[in-house]
């Protein structure tokens, strides 16, 4: 990468202007100098001898004819454009949302989940009513950002990023905290499990709000700025135990975790049978002694071993509900079987526990929607635990059991008494509303990803709004009493 001297920075800085477009570097800027020079097409060139690959995200700025490939053709480009030629215009930010700008150290790409690079970073409200802006071009503030996701990051082009910044702030009106998300997702999976589990009344949903992202210079798009999910007084409010603690009492609680079907760190696995797995990752405390190891992985063992101990018949002797909360449990399921989330008890399935001996095992906040509203009607729609090629844990055998039935259908009356599933649409139309013109830039940033939906109006109305509608209709046939003749 090219060095600058101080005169340079500052002639650059310079052309740039708090809000509008003039923030976007423009295309060919492959050196982020902000300008299109000869050093730009000296960088292509080492680029191209260093076979380095085209990437999307990454090295957007390199493929300057867009044509998804870095090669001579891009260095032409880059000459026609220094001989008095045009190029494609940058795909740009609708001004319809707050803009989300960040610049990492060095304009280095952000190529891993592992380790942070550091970054400014300021928020444009765009003037926008119920935003307000923090930091600016002129006084950015500071962040360490990294890649998160596994699916996401590992095979879509637009990617999740994690922020940690580096003192709490309230962004977007969310509550003030250093941990932060940027999630790639697609327009209504995550948004609609989230007001799910917020009418149904889960403690702690995490917040979230449409942002578009100016990454090193380059709009890369629509995201959604969302709460990390973390033990705080605002998020998973537990009590909060030391890493590496010994204390018999203190060890009790309170924990969050994540259960899944992938190897990570910070992890210890308990077999539900002699094929099937569970994997329990530890995230508070992330540090374990081995008296706090012992204490959970005991207790996860005997909740295990309680659930699937016997069958439905005789599952009101068995002690299960010692271990499983089972009011969080039914409201965190029915939200998931709405949303038809067929991957919600396989993988991002956060419990918690507060401290004392006696506490149970509280489920969620809920997260990963990714896998909802996948399957088509008329296949559809069944419960999640049936014709699901997943690996889930506990849930068919929790099925089975006459309480556990019983406190579904409670909360699932509770729910239909208080109105809430008949606003949902009106609630998707509101989200629409916010986000439709952003889609459009971000469409035109990302076409690979729109090919099979051309807007998300459309997509609602034709595609998420039926299926919504079909899985109500049918909960309410399976779940609802039925009405007794005159």
């Amino acid at each position: 990468m090219k060095r600058f001297t101080l005169i340079t920075l500052i002639a650059a800085w310079s052309m740039l202007t708090l809000h509008g477009q003039d923030l976007l570097r423009p295309r060919g800027d492959v050196n982020c100098d902000w300008e299109v020079t000869i050093a730009d097409v000296n960088v292509l060139i080492n680029s191209i001898l260093n076979d380095e690959k085209y990437h999307s995200l990454y090295r957007y700025a390199y493929d300057v004819n867009g044509d998804r490939e870095i090669t001579i053709a891009d260095v032409n480009a880059v000459i026609g454009k220094l001989l008095g030629g045009t190029l494609p215009p940058m795909p740009s930010f609708s001004g319809t949302l707050p803009v989300m700008y960040i610049n990492t150290e060095g304009y280095r790409d952000i190529t891993s989940k592992d380790y942070y690079l550091h970054a400014d970073w300021w928020i444009d409200a765009m003037g926008i009513e119920g935003y307000e802006s923090l930091g600016s071009s002129a006084h950015p503030l500071g962040m360490q950002i990294k890649g998160r996701g596994n699916y996401t990051w590992n095979n879509m082009d637009k990617k999740p990023f994690r922020l940690k910044f580096d003192n709490k702030q309230k962004p977007l009106g969310m509550n003030s905290n250093k941990h932060f998300c940027l999630l790639a997702t697609d327009y209504w999976s995550n948004p609609l499990g989230f007001e799910l589990s917020r009418r149904i009344g889960l403690a702690y949903t995490p917040a979230q709000e449409p942002v578009e992202v100016v990454l090193n210079g380059q709009y890369i798009g629509l995201y959604f700025l969302t709460e990390k999910i973390r033990v705080g007084k605002n998020r998973v409010n537990v009590i909060e135990q030391d890493n590496g603690g010994e204390d018999p009492e203190l060890i009790t609680g309170g924990w969050l975790l994540e259960l899944g079907n992938r190897i990570v760190e910070n992890q210890f696995i308990v077999y539900e049978d002699h094929d099937t797995w569970i994997g329990v990752e530890y995230q508070s405390p992330d540090s374990l002694s081995q008296a706090q190891y012992d204490y959970i992985y005991q207790f996860f063992t005997d909740t295990n071993s309680a659930i699937h101990a016997t069958d439905s018949i005789d599952s009101i002797a068995s002690n299960w509900q010692q271990y499983i909360d089972i009011d969080t449990l039914a409201c965190f399921y029915i939200v998931n079987e709405i949303a038809d989330n067929i991957e919600s008890f396989s993988n991002s399935l956060f419990v918690h526990k507060q401290r004392g001996d006696s506490t149970k095992l509280l489920f969620g906040p809920v997260w990963d929607f990714g896998a909802a509203y996948n399957r088509q009607l008329p296949e559809g729609p069944c419960f999640i635990y049936e014709n699901n090629s997943y690996v889930i844990h506990w849930l068919r055998t929790l099925a089975t059991f006459p309480e556990f039935q019983h406190a579904v259908k409670q909360h699932w009356d509770r729910l239909n008494d208080a109105g809430a599933l008949e606003t949902m649409e009106e609630y998707m139309d509101s989200v629409v509303d916010k986000i439709n013109p952003a889609s459009h830039t971000d469409k035109a940033r990302w076409p690979q990803l729109y090919k099979w939906f051309k807007d998300v109006k459309q997509h609602s109305t034709l595609y998420y709004k039926p299926m919504m509608r079909g899985k109500i209709d049918f909960l309410h046939q399976q779940w609802d009493e039925p009405q007794q003749a005159d």
